[in-house]
Formats: structure tokens, sequence, C-alpha cells
């Protein structure tokens, strides 16, 4: 086996991807604590959140050639970039009949729950809504629960977009 090939422990590598992960929390976090330093809270956080749904709608339009590529229906189940199964501690659910991503472990949230300001970390949450809708508008992403709104879990659902209540309002119902 050659050096590109080596196997290392799934505890080694768990620890190097959180290493990994929490270098992004402090990305977001700093840059977000110096856009709002520098411009104020309002134009900081328009600015947060415009460069979050940049970034999703790119992961989401990735997902989309994918699913495209192999012929398969841009539905959410064909949705291939969602969280990574190592790092992140999720599982489905059925609440009132709808299948849900329960997620009981985001590394992202661990992190900027220990130092950081919740409500400026929920900025980072909306790329889950930007994914979706850069693989297919026809579909929301709903955060019916959220750790960093004091919950104590995430958990995310994706619907079809009731287009009689978004033609009226211009955006998403929630």
């Amino acid at each position: 086996m050659s050096d590109s090939e080596e196997m290392i422990p799934k505890k080694d590598a768990l620890s190097q991807l959180n290493l990994a992960l929490r270098r992004v929390a402090l990305i977001y976090h700093h840059f977000t604590e110096t856009l709002v330093d520098e411009l104020g809270e309002d134009r900081g956080m328009e600015l947060v959140r415009k460069s979050i749904d940049a970034y999703g709608h790119h992961v989401g339009e990735e997902a989309k050639k994918k699913a495209q590529q192999k012929g398969l229906p841009l539905a959410p189940e064909n949705f291939e970039d969602g969280l990574p199964m190592l790092a992140w501690d999720w599982e489905g659910v059925v609440v009132d009949g709808e299948e849900r991503t329960r997620v009981h472990h985001c590394p992202l949230a661990k992190e900027w729950m220990e130092w950081g300001d919740p409500k400026k970390a929920r900025g980072y949450c909306h790329v889950d809504q930007a994914k979706i809708h850069g693989f297919n508008p026809d579909y929301e992403c709903v955060h019916t629960k959220n750790v960093l709104d004091g919950d104590p879990y995430c958990e995310l659902a994706i619907r079809p977009v009731r287009k009689e209540e978004s033609e009226d309002t211009g955006e998403a119902p929630e």
C-alpha cells in the first residue's frame, strides 16, 4: 500500500476533521465579527447572509449537476451534498408524517456556542436554505428546530414550495 493509500484509524480521521471544522467555525465567527464591527449589525449581517447564500447556491448547483449527470430527478432524496456522517451526528426521523433530518451534534454549532454569539452564528445555518434552492427552487428547507435558537437539537425539513403563498409575498413560506 502506498503512502497516499495509507489507512488511518477512524478516531484519528475524526480528530483531523474536527480540527478543520473548528477552523471553519472560527473563520466564520471572525469574518462575521469583523463585518459587524466595521459596518454595523444590519449591514454586516446582510453581507454575511449574501455570502452564505452564494456559498449555499454553489453547493446546491453542484449537487444538481451530479443528479442530472446520473439522470435522476431533482428531488430531495437525490441531493448528495448533505451532512457528512463522520463529524455530524444525525438521523432521519418522521414527525407528523413528514421526513426530517435531526442533528444531535453539529461541530460548528458546538464551537459557536462556546465562544460566539448564537444569533450571529445562526446566519451560517441559512446555507441549508440556499443549498436546496440552488439544487431545485421548487423545494425549500425549513429549520423546525436549531440549537443556536436554544433547541435541544437541530431539525430540518425539505418541503415543496407552496406556489400560492410564495407568489403572494415573493418569499418561501415558513
